[in-house]
């Protein structure tokens, strides 16, 4: 293996909607650099990057996947992502330790709501930036109208470096601005390519996007721009900086024309990644902070410095075990060599060091400052974890994960599974922090939550695969809660009980009232003349408490209530904690349900982003789902509706929306607050209640 240091890497990600070609690009790019001796395809599943069974069978990414190549001077390694948006957090996973993100677009549909998502996460991070429009060869393609559009929605600089000659089916040449020259490839496979003459219909145009991009480039810095407007052009040299500075400051976002299945334009796109794509030598500094501090420390990519490594991906693998792939941020690393985990201060003995291919892993001696790799057999070490010297405790910027937007609440099929499926849960987080699972004690059910679907559906297939454990995956309970609307001024309930010897004596007069809404439970005691004893009142109070917890009307939590305790009597022998506490439970429970109870439930604000065209059937959709309308707002051709949807009605809502929209619509959600659930909704909830109480006894 070559000896690789920081200025001769390349970090790319390539990112994009789903179905944009991602996958096949990324085989198409080690097929001509001659890392693999054919190109694999999704519908014979094997491609380097979609390995795994589940991948095979849906015939989409599912998981990130590491690949690397070498290319003239340079090693490139590549972070291919999944495009579906259930697998969003794999993409901020790749674009965490990457220096360009690469976004693949389709030729005939162009920008789709993918391409914007990722590209809000290619801003978060401030990365620079390509664009590859794929498929010219389909015979819809319109390559210059997408160019428009990803000017007018992604990045205003967006200007081709290389254009298609021929688009359609007979795509096979392409126009490079840069070297002024046409580029015909041979068929797929041969990896024949001839270089000659722009055509003359051809040259106008050439030359037309290569005075924009001079200009592009001369606006980036003003030595350049002043240049430029007195001689009216720049040599060589001038121009291959100033690409190269314009790429790294994010004001020039270059676009190539390519078809991954005719194998078109690969040659031209990984020639201007080797010239002028950034290394981890330029990218931005990190940013760290000492263990047990907020003081910061900004961490050059030294290869000399004290090394550390950050583990963007976990994957576990049956005959593997736990496979870290991480970037080295500093240092140079090497197996045998002891790091310390600063999350929770363990030490990690690095074991074989891999650079990857998808599953075909090239066993390393070492790996320096800016390169990606692999290690094997971690113990105490997860996605998002810094691995740092022990002269060096430092812990880098976590990857932010989007917040879920469905829940299912998975019923073990066999009794006795409840650790295994614990477990499973707690290391399928570990590997996808944008899945949760935990048991939910006010449900009384396992709730598990991502990004869609198919996310949930993947984690209960690995439950069975890899624990043994067969679960149902079911709608959840909603965390409803119960109130009152009105007051009762005097309930009384007394507990008396006689049967030999010692008997059971506990009398209450209680008041209920309502309390502002978020205000909580208060209980106050205004016994008089201690007709009850004061030793009891805790006891009255904690009868309340559980009675509440429990619920009166359906089982629900009860919130926001005023209890005042303000007359009762004792007996003096037969009183005792366990009497009153129950006085205090069913005395609170008559009075609620005097004091008109109502249910209350979650209700959560959701903002939409859709295509025009999709706004009558989504807000129609909205409506349907008790929905009310906050508002609208635009961003570019999609529109954005805001409103606010009981989350009994969201169940499933992302399934639904990309039905809605072609695949082309997304929403997330948050918690806003608890509303008071329509009559006719409660009335059938609480029936629903009483039927289960009476099959349960």
């Amino acid at each position: 293996m070559k000896e690789i240091t920081p200025e001769n890497i390349r970090n790319i990600t390539l990112i994009g909607h789903g179905g944009s070609g991602k996958t096949t690009f990324s085989e198409l790019a080690l097929f001509t650099a001659g890392e693999i001796n054919r190109i694999g395809t999704i519908a014979e599943g094997n491609t380097a990057s979609d390995y795994n069974a589940n991948e095979i069978e849906r015939q989409f990414s599912i998981s990130l996947a590491l690949l690397h190549l070498y290319w003239k001077a340079v090693k490139v390694n590549i972070v291919d992502t999944p495009g579906y948006s259930d697998f969003i957090g794999e993409v901020k996973c790749g674009i965490r330790v990457c220096d360009t993100a690469v976004m693949l677009l389709k030729a005939f549909e162009g920008v789709e709501v993918g391409s914007e998502i990722t590209g809000h996460f290619v801003n978060e991070f401030k990365l620079p930036s390509a664009i590859v429009i794929n498929k010219c060869d389909n015979e819809r393609s319109r390559f210059d109208e997408v160019v428009k559009i990803a000017n007018d929605r992604l990045h205003s600089g967006a200007i081709p470096v290389v254009f298609p000659a021929n688009e359609g089916l007979s795509f096979n040449t392409v126009i490079d601005v840069l070297k002024m020259k046409a580029y015909t490839y041979g068929a797929p496979g041969s990896k024949q390519v001839s270089e000659s003459e722009i055509p003359a219909n051809l040259v106008a145009k050439a030359e037309e996007i290569r005075t924009q991009l001079i200009e592009k480039v001369a606006e980036s810095d003003e030595a350049l721009m002043n240049k430029y407007f007195e001689e009216g052009t720049l040599t060589l040299e001038e121009i291959e900086k100033g690409i190269k500075d314009a790429v790294l400051n994010r004001s020039f976002t270059p676009v190539f024309a390519v078809s991954s299945t005719k194998a078109v334009g690969m040659n031209n796109f990984l020639d201007f990644v080797d010239k002028y794509f950034p290394s981890p030598l330029e990218k931005e500094i990190e940013h760290a902070r000492f263990k047990g501090s907020d003081q910061k420390i900004d961490i050059k990519c030294d290869p000399k410095a004290e090394p550390v490594m950050f583990i963007f991906k976990t994957i576990s693998e049956q005959h593997v075990g736990e496979l870290s792939l991480f970037r080295v941020i500093s240092g140079t690393i090497h197996p045998g060599m002891d790091m310390i985990n600063e999350a929770n201060s363990k030490t990690e003995r690095l074991s074989q060091l891999s650079i990857m291919n998808g599953k075909n892993r090239q066993d390393v001696t070492t790996l320096d400052a800016g390169d990606l790799g692999a290690v094997v057999k971690l113990k105490d070490t997860h996605t998002n974890n810094t691995l740092a010297s022990k002269n060096f405790a430092v812990t880098l910027n976590e990857i932010v994960f989007p917040e879920p937007i469905i829940e299912g609440a998975i019923i073990p099929k066999a009794k006795g599974d409840e650790d295994k499926i614990s477990d499973g849960l707690h290391t399928i987080h570990e590997e996808d922090p944008s899945f949760y699972g935990a048991f939910n004690p006010e449900l009384g059910q396992t709730i598990i939550s991502g990004q869609g679907e198919l996310h949930l559906a993947l984690a209960v297939k690995r439950l069975k695969e890899r624990y043994g454990v067969e679960v149902d995956l079911v709608e959840p309970r909603i965390p409803m809660r119960e109130t009152i609307k009105g007051k009762c001024l005097n309930a009384e309930y007394k507990h008396k009980k006689q049967s030999g010897g010692r008997g059971q004596y506990g009398h209450v007069f209680l008041k209920l009232e309502p309390r502002q809404r978020g205000s909580g439970f208060e209980f106050s005691d205004e016994i008089v003349g201690g007709v009850v004893p004061g030793r009891f009142v805790p006891a009255i109070e904690k009868g309340v408490v559980e009675a509440m917890e429990k619920g009166v009307l359906a089982g629900y939590k009860v919130v926001d209530v005023k209890v005042t305790l303000f007359d009762g009597s004792h007996h003096s022998v037969d009183s005792d904690e366990m009497s009153f506490k129950l006085a205090g439970s069913m005395g609170f429970k008559k009075a609620f349900m005097e004091a008109k109870p109502i249910l209350l439930e979650p209700i959560y604000e959701i903002e939409v982003t859709i295509p025009e065209e999709c706004m009558g059937d989504v807000m129609g959709d909205i409506s349907s789902r008790r929905g009310k309308i906050l508002g609208m707002d635009s961003n570019g051709h999609f529109q954005i509706i805001k409103a606010l949807v009981p989350l009994s009605e969201l169940h499933k809502y992302s399934s639904t929306l990309r039905s809605l929209t072609g695949g082309r619509g997304g929403y997330k959600r948050k918690f806003s607050t608890y509303e008071e659930v329509p009559k006719d909704v409660e009335t059938k909830i609480v029936e629903e209640y009483k039927k289960s109480r009476e099959e349960g006894h």
